[in-house]
């Protein structure tokens, strides 16, 4: 959270704040109070009539706190986007304001955000209502300026929201380009309002210019910024910008989003899609270069363009145990990890864990452990095992599940050495620890250096990604690793190290079920015959089968193309009787273009 007393241009930490909390005067203290609770139920009206009531009274003044939690409330409610946080979820409203972000996540925390479930209820307003925040919300930005209170990143990103909701797309981008006068840092948030209106406008030229300074700054757009240009391009039919933008969905997406997914369907069978390319079908690549240019880029893609001729045809597919696809017979591949990259990840890890946990010298000495006692084939996340299924009334901590799986997936994978399992120190004192199992069996993983117990005040999702990436082995785990701590890995390598080292579990009576890393790359993939395949998010069953979109292409024109352009042929060769301008070959014309 932000220091009440002294706003800072960037959002402050808790440490901050504990050293305010007794500067501050209880008026003061009531007035954050009745604004954080402004932001826990969503309430946009409540917060424009208590700054009301305080510019009324003149005693005293918003802080730079105060205001983005103002000016969040009425960009929500002005782009109708204002949604009310359910049981326990109060922070999420006011982490959008300020993003106040901890380190320390309960294990029970994390079991239950495996499946990532929205707990939030939408706050429906009226078009006045709307109206009323988006003008107030101005006018609020403009008293925060005249007050001399420094606005931050959250200050721009919430105006330039607000920008969003009377398509001012110019705003918007402005916002973005203040926060470098600012010395401020602009985030995927701050750029997302802006790129999205001139989608929405259809202004390429300004939405690839938001996108170019973007990549400019370092921050990487995700699904839904590179769908928003992708429906652009394809809408407009230019192919020479879809292209690019499927290999950087490639590089950013594992499995594509029901709306992504229907847009890239929807280019394919396009008009334009089907003419892509056209201009080099008499000289199209050899399969010679084209194997080569895909062998070079380690598998998966060629990056020479369309390759073949004619429409495409799209069907719905699955892959086989093997990753073949039962609709074309392709064999998909797995895409090469650099052992440089690994390395270089490894280490981006370990700094950022001494950075973030409160006893950096903790994680050092763990590292010292692994020196000592590893390598290991595999690693456990035993919270997330032991938890597993026991949010019941009379669940609990289950070593018997933790066992099982251990034992489980050393028979699995065949390894003499014996599972890595990293557990919260607490998790082996008192409770279910107490029980004769519990006693023998972590014994057992402490004599024979099985077992690796973080300390308080630690995050043990830090302490099991390193020593899994170190040893570059399996994972067991259904985290699904969205939090803000794997936010901060970046979105291009991590996900595709999850995708090859992730082992995901499930439990039957016969014992646990493993779903190993599938010995293909969930990405899309383009062949070197030119066809492609596009993955589909599959959701949280882990066990049911990937649906893919197989795009191959047939070596035929669209045959409604072909019948318009010989209507249209058929016209112009009558054109000195009609005019080349005549209405029949303006329709004809017309009919292509919607073909």
């Amino acid at each position: 959270m932000q220091n009440a007393k002294r706003p800072a241009p960037n959002d402050q930490q808790d440490g901050d704040e504990r050293k305010s909390k007794k500067k501050r005067d209880p008026a003061e203290s009531e007035l954050r109070r009745s604004i954080d609770m402004c932001s826990k139920h969503a309430d946009a009206m409540g917060a424009i009539e208590i700054y009301d009531k305080v510019v009324a009274e003149g005693k005293m003044s918003f802080n730079q706190y105060s205001y983005n939690v103002l000016l969040y409330l009425c960009s929500s409610g002005a782009t109708g986007s204002l949604k009310r946080g359910k049981s326990g979820n109060s922070e999420r409203q006011k982490s959008n304001a300020q993003e106040k972000l901890t380190n320390s996540v309960s294990d029970e925390q994390k079991v239950h955000s495996n499946v990532e479930v929205d707990t939030s209820e939408e706050v429906v307003l009226t078009d006045e209502q709307k109206q009323l925040c988006l003008q107030r919300g101005f006018a609020v930005y403009e008293a925060m300026k005249l007050q001399g209170v420094p606005p931050n990143e959250a200050t721009f990103t919430a105006v330039a929201r607000l920008a969003v909701a009377k398509d001012d797309g110019d705003l918007a981008f402005d916002m973005v380009k203040q926060m470098a006068k600012a010395k401020l840092s602009p985030r995927l948030r701050s750029y997302s309002p802006a790129l999205h209106t001139y989608c929405k406008l259809k202004n390429i030229e300004k939405a690839f210019e938001v996108d170019e300074h973007m990549l400019a700054a370092g921050v990487q757009p995700e699904e839904s910024e590179l769908e928003a240009l992708l429906k652009l391009t394809a809408d407009a039919g230019l192919e020479d910008k879809v292209y690019p933008l499927l290999h950087r969905i490639r590089t950013t997406v594992r499995g594509l989003s029901p709306s992504t997914a229907g847009v890239v369907q929807q280019w394919f069978e396009s008009s334009a899609g089907a003419n892509a390319g056209k201009s080099n079908w008499n000289s199209l690549p050899s399969q010679e270069t084209v194997k080569a240019a895909y062998e070079s880029r380690g598998g998966g893609w060629h990056g020479l363009g369309w390759l073949g001729r004619g429409s495409w045809e799209v069907k719905p597919s699955e892959l086989d145990a093997n990753g073949v696809c039962q609709e074309c017979g392709e064999q998909l591949v797995t895409i090469d990890i650099d052992p440089k990259e690994t390395v270089m990840f490894a280490k981006s890890l370990s700094e950022l864990a001494c950075q973030r946990e409160g006893k950096s010298n903790e994680f050092k000495k763990f590292q010292g452990w692994l020196d000592r006692h590893g390598p290991f084939d595999v690693i456990v996340d035993g919270a997330n095992v032991g938890l597993f299924n026991q949010n019941f009334g009379e669940g609990g901590f289950n070593f018997h599940q933790l066992n099982s799986v251990v034992k489980g997936i050393k028979e699995k994978v065949g390894s003499k050495r014996e599972p890595l399992i990293l557990l919260h120190h607490r998790r082996t004192r008192g409770g279910p620890a107490s029980s004769s199992f519990a006693i023998k069996i972590l014994n057992k993983w402490q004599e024979t250096h099985a077992i690796y117990t973080t300390p308080t005040g630690s995050n043990d999702d830090w302490y099991w990604l390193f020593a899994a990436v170190k040893y570059k082995c399996i994972l067991v785990t259904n985290d699904e690793m969205r939090d803000h701590l794997f936010q901060l890995l970046g979105n291009d390598f991590f996900p595709r190290w999850k995708e090859r080292h992730q082992v995901r579990f499930s439990l039957s009576r016969e014992g646990p079920v493993f779903h190993m890393p599938p010995p293909y790359s969930m990405l899309i993939q383009e062949s070197v015959s030119g066809s492609w395949h596009i993955p589909k998010s599959g959701g949280e069953d882990v066990s049911a089968p990937v649906k893919w979109l197989c795009v191959t292409r047939t070596g035929q024109p669209n045959p409604e193309i072909l019948k318009v352009e010989e209507k249209l042929n058929h016209l112009l060769a009558g054109a000195g009787e009609t005019g080349p301008d005549s209405k029949p070959v303006e329709e004809a014309n017309s009919e292509l273009k919607q073909t």
